[in-house]
């Protein structure tokens, strides 16, 4: 979704069709609601508020004389007693006028709406509004967010607002559909039931990035207010089923459920239902379940002596698609079965699962694209990092730390390499960013350290002032930070040369369990529009003294400043002379629950 507000630069149309379509108006109509709160879609207004931290969040519903809010977040008196104001006072009549997203991050700025009296009288500068719409695409009003001051809206706020108003429009197509049918008298505890379970589904699923934690989570919430027993279903690559989840509402199932679940992946014919519907992406109603329907199924006796066990009266399955697919990508389903004791499943049931289809495949999908590209995106961070020589030297221990919920490749690195003379080369770096560019940039760097650094005996700040050059010549887009450090073997122990830009200082653990601080004038970070003159430092290393370098994810804290950081670092290293290095590695990337940003940590004990 564009951050640029679609359309909001023309002036005001004077074709007001849109607002005063019969069919538009009958179906808000039949939504059966009014300027009063609603919680169902006031739960939707708090989820806008919560989630993009906004004062103002609405469900707005717009008819040709007004708008009303079955669901709003702090509106300002005297609007939050009436709930509804004139379209005088309203932005949302243009998202149904446009029929698409308006975002605005200065409403002022806008011809369309900057002379609306919403400005002046609710304090409405920042708007982001998503259509709300019916089963036909009719714009029956705007899920909104609102500040009282110029915003800059992030695609991630937009896509959740999106969301919501998907979930959201869900919710109105259902209150539609069920106000058309007489009998809801008859069914209203069972369909507010379905309402209720719709309406937070998308934040029973969301609560979880692991497919089989979220697969179960559904499961558990269409069982028994739905149906008998359910089975969902996931699909392999080659779109058969790998992988079936089931529950039954009488807990002595249990097994027997999961063993049927199990068999699934194996034991289906082309011909059964499930199999049907993941290559044709349709749903399947079998108001009346058939001794045909098992035969079709399966020739295995176990998973027909299974089915008529747990019952089998009626049974629908519905295709779970692949997020933004446009149907066209199935991968799983969901299967809902009564027994005899309870009625059979109708086209308003199959609507509904059609529905929950739809929003597990946003929740289970966005699961599992998150676990496929932490995988490849953990892959590929370790494929590019070194494997540490061996140095008569130093002992060397490295680790990399990814942040624990994110699936971006980083710019943090370290390398140590032994030059043909015998002396150790090392270095640490951190490039800006937390992408594949960042990832690709930071292995350029690494290299260009390499490739310049190897067999070269010239002091260390002069190759660090050849790699700014050639980051600048070669015009690397980045700005980063390293530490480079060369050792050699002298008559009083090891001698270490070093340059830092930009980066932390090293810490150097002496053999008696002290710690000191390498400081000294941290110099610009590499990759400045006008490269830096660079300048070297000395210190030395006895046997049993470990020289630490790390990048700055492991001291860097929102709630605190850097200083403090360090010296918790120092503390925590004080008397960790004799711990082998892999365990002061492990020590060091315990020391914290949470990390807020890759670390990149590189040892080096003289021997």
């Amino acid at each position: 979704m564009s951050e640029r507000p679609p359309r909001a630069d023309r002036p005001p149309a004077t074709d007001v069709s849109a607002l005063h379509d019969p069919g538009r108006l009958r179906s808000l109509a039949e939504t059966g609601l009014d300027a009063v709160p609603d919680e169902a879609f006031e739960r939707f207004a708090r989820l806008v508020s919560d989630l993009l931290d906004v004062p103002v969040a609405l469900v707005s519903l717009v008819t040709g004389t007004r708008q009303f809010f079955p669901g709003a977040v702090g509106l300002p008196e005297p609007w939050a007693e009436r709930r509804e104001t004139p379209l005088s006072h309203s932005f949302c009549q243009h998202v149904v006028d446009i029929e698409i997203p308006m975002v605005l991050p200065d409403a002022r700025l806008y011809p369309r709406v900057r002379h609306n009296l919403a400005i002046a009288e609710l304090g409405v500068v920042a708007y982001a509004g998503i259509p709300l719409t019916d089963l036909e695409g009719r714009v029956l009003g705007s899920l909104c967010a609102i500040d009282s001051k110029p915003r800059a809206w992030t695609a991630t706020q937009l896509r959740t607002l999106s969301d919501l108003a998907a979930a959201c429009s869900s919710e109105l197509r259902l209150r539609i559909a069920l106000d058309g049918a007489e009998e809801a008298r008859r069914r209203a505890e069972e369909a507010h039931d379905r309402l209720e379970l719709l309406s937070g589904l998308s934040e029973i699923l969301s609560g979880t990035l692991d497919v089989d934690t979220a697969v179960r989570r559904l499961a558990d919430a269409v069982v028994p207010l739905l149906a008998d027993w359910a089975l969902v279903t996931l699909v392999d690559r080659a779109r058969q089923p790998r992988r079936a989840t089931g529950v039954h509402r009488d807990p002595a199932q249990a097994a027997a459920v999961a063993r049927f679940a199990e068999l699934m992946t194996t034991r289906l014919s082309s011909r059964s239902v499930t199999r049907t519907v993941l290559r044709t992406g349709q749903p399947v109603l079998g108001a009346t379940a058939t001794d045909e329907d098992l035969a079709r199924a399966t020739d295995d006796p176990e998973m027909i002596a299974l089915v008529r066990q747990l019952g089998f009266a009626s049974h629908l399955t519905v295709p779970v698609p692949v997020p933004a697919s446009g149907g066209a990508g199935v991968m799983g389903t969901i299967t809902l079965i009564n027994g005899a004791g309870r009625r059979a499943f109708d086209d308003t049931d199959l609507r509904t699962a059609v529905e929950i289809g739809r929003r597990a495949g946003q929740a289970v999908g966005n699961s599992w694209m998150y676990g496929e590209q932490r995988h490849v995106a953990e892959v590929l961070q370790h494929s590019m990092l070194p494997s540490l020589p061996e140095s008569p030297l130093v002992e060397l221990a490295a680790r990399y730390q990814p942040v624990a919920d994110r699936v971006e490749v980083g710019g943090d690195w370290y390398d140590a390499f032994v030059q043909p003379d015998g002396d150790l080369m090392v270095a640490i770096g951190d490039v800006a960013g937390h992408d594949i560019e960042a990832a690709a940039t930071m292995g350029q760097v690494r290299n260009l350290v390499r490739g310049d650094a190897f067999g070269r005996t010239d002091p260390v700040h002069e190759q660090m002032s050849r790699l700014d050059a050639a980051i600048s010549g070669l015009r690397i887009p980045t700005a980063a930070t390293a530490t480079l450090a060369r050792i050699t073997r002298t008559a009083d122990g090891l001698a270490v040369s070093w340059c830092n830009a930009g980066h932390p200082p090293p810490l150097v653990v002496t053999a008696d369990g002290a710690v000191r601080t390498l400081n000294g004038t941290r110099e610009p970070l590499l990759g400045l529009t006008r490269p830096s003159r660079r300048t070297s430092r000395q210190t030395t290393l006895a046997a049993g003294d470990t020289l630490v370098l790390y990048t700055d994810g492991l001291v860097e804290r929102r709630d605190r400043p850097i200083d403090e950081s360090l010296a918790e670092l120092v503390d925590l290293l004080a008397g960790t002379a004799r711990l082998p290095l892999a365990e002061l590695c492990d020590l060091l990337l315990a020391s914290h629950q949470r990390w807020e940003d890759d670390v990149a940590l590189l040892t080096v004990r003289a021997r």
